[in-house]
């Protein structure tokens, strides 16, 4: 028995330890933001709401029906229900009856009504997909952003082997009185500095990590880490598209546009549906209705007339039609339409605002493409210029043709230019992917 809680307990391990060691990729952590942010979730009940006003709508369509039963008891002097004569006792009567009612016009407000619930739900669906969008793309950078800070820390932590190994020789040297006491000292300057750089790179990934977790929900931050992928950059023909093209295209589907436009559509079915106050509203009815009272006697054998008799006997029904026509209202419709007339105003201004709003972001992320390519590629050359000059400067500081204060300064601009090109690349792989999202292509980086 202990043997087989051993085993269990070792198993129980095994599973906590794999599932704390797991590595979220790119894709992992988009469907797991989109599945479990609280925002969407709140929206998600938001288009249920506006699905049961779905059906609220399609009910006023529909006649209503309503039962009534009532009884009663009274002593002393009182009215017969039955024949409405006054007599002195204690009467015990009941009544019954079914009512309903339809609404036939009421100047198409009820067609409108469910016109706009429809829209309505459409509306609420763009809501929800242009917030999984904008997820979609914090994540993306969120991760980017991990991505960036661990290829920095990689490359402070190169560097400081490297400064190590120089440092090592230098110390060599100094003992064996080749090179002065100062060298030594640039040199242990120049670690102390990397080593600084890597507490520094170690916290910034750290706080990364974490800005990526909160954004997927996860509290989790100790055990929550990222999968070890390396991105480089892209192929991508978008750029042969022009950013007048690029924001044609995005208006056919972008939810942000579609959200907007819907909310114009809004407006005037709201404004639809204030005009039919105007107009006069025709509804039917019809009443059954019955009694019983225990005063009510059969006039040949003297008996007290059965509940199920008189029920019969008692019942009536009465139906009718009703026309409300409105006169005066102290202005409140008139009012009304006014108001609506404006609000279909300020969405259609809205509209356009948002259309302008996405045609700025494209130019503005068409631009950042092309100007994070260059500065990339300018990176690039950098850090290769910056690594030839480097390589020259240690073969001269090996042989004492320099002194380390110069050789530690030729060291430094190599580590800022390795760190340009890693910010450089993941710069203009976000901006590439934003503006492939404008077009309508998926974020996918491999």
């Amino acid at each position: 028995m202990k043997v087989k809680i051993t085993v269990l307990l070792l198993l129980f391990s095994v599973v906590i330890s794999t599932a704390q060691q797991r590595k979220w990729t790119l894709e992992e952590c988009v469907i797991y933001a989109v599945d479990n942010n609280l925002t969407i979730e709140q929206f998600e009940l938001d288009l249920e709401n506006a699905q049961i006003d779905q059906s609220d709508a399609l009910g006023n369509f529909l006649p209503n029906l309503n039962g009534q039963i009532s009884g009663s008891a009274s002593t002393g002097l009182s009215f017969d229900p039955t024949n409405n004569e006054p007599v002195t006792t204690t009467i015990f009567s009941s009544s019954g009856s079914f009512t309903s009612s339809v609404t036939l016009f009421d100047g198409l407000r009820n067609i409108h009504q469910l016109n706009r619930a429809k829209l309505n739900a459409i509306s609420n669906q763009y809501r929800l997909d242009d917030l999984k969008d904008d997820i979609r793309l914090m994540v993306a950078n969120a991760y980017l952003n991990v991505l960036s800070n661990k290829e920095s820390l990689k490359v402070f932590k190169a560097q400081y082997a490297v400064t190590e190994q120089d440092l090592n020789k230098t110390k060599e040297l100094v003992e064996s009185g080749v090179v002065p006491r100062g060298d030594l000292l640039e040199i242990e300057a120049t670690a102390a500095n990397q080593e600084q750089q890597i507490v520094n790179g170690e916290n910034a990934v750290l706080i990364s990590r974490i800005n990526l977790a909160q954004l997927l929900q996860i509290t989790d931050y100790d055990n929550f880490d990222i999968a070890d992928e390396v991105f480089n950059i892209p192929p991508s023909d978008i750029l042969d598209n022009s950013a007048k093209v690029i924001f044609d295209k995005a208006l056919t589907f972008r939810n942000d546009i579609k959200l907007s436009q819907s909310q114009v559509e809004l407006a005037l079915k709201d404004l639809e549906i204030t005009k039919g106050a105007l107009y006069p509203t025709l509804g039917a009815f019809f009443n059954y209705n019955t009694r019983y009272s225990d005063q009510n006697f059969d006039p040949v054998t003297g008996d007290v007339i059965g509940f199920k008799d008189q029920l019969w006997i008692n019942d009536g029904i009465s139906y009718g039609a009703q026309l409300n026509i409105p006169v005066f209202n102290g202005f409140s419709t008139r009012n009304n339409i006014k108001r609506s007339r404006i609000n279909v105003e300020k969405s259609k201004l809205q509209f356009e605002q948002d259309k302008l709003d996405l045609e700025t972001n494209i130019n503005q992320a068409y631009v950042d493409v092309k100007s994070f390519s260059k500065a990339y590629e300018a990176a690039e050359k950098t850090l290769e210029a910056r690594r030839l000059a480097y390589q020259y400067s240690k073969e001269r500081f090996d042989v004492g043709l320099m002194n380390s204060f110069d050789f530690s300064q030729a060291q430094a601009r190599v580590d800022n230019a390795e760190a340009e090109v890693i910010r450089s690349k993941y710069n203009y792989i976000f901006r590439l992917k934003v503006l492939e999202f404008y077009f309508g292509l998926p974020i996918v980086l491999n």
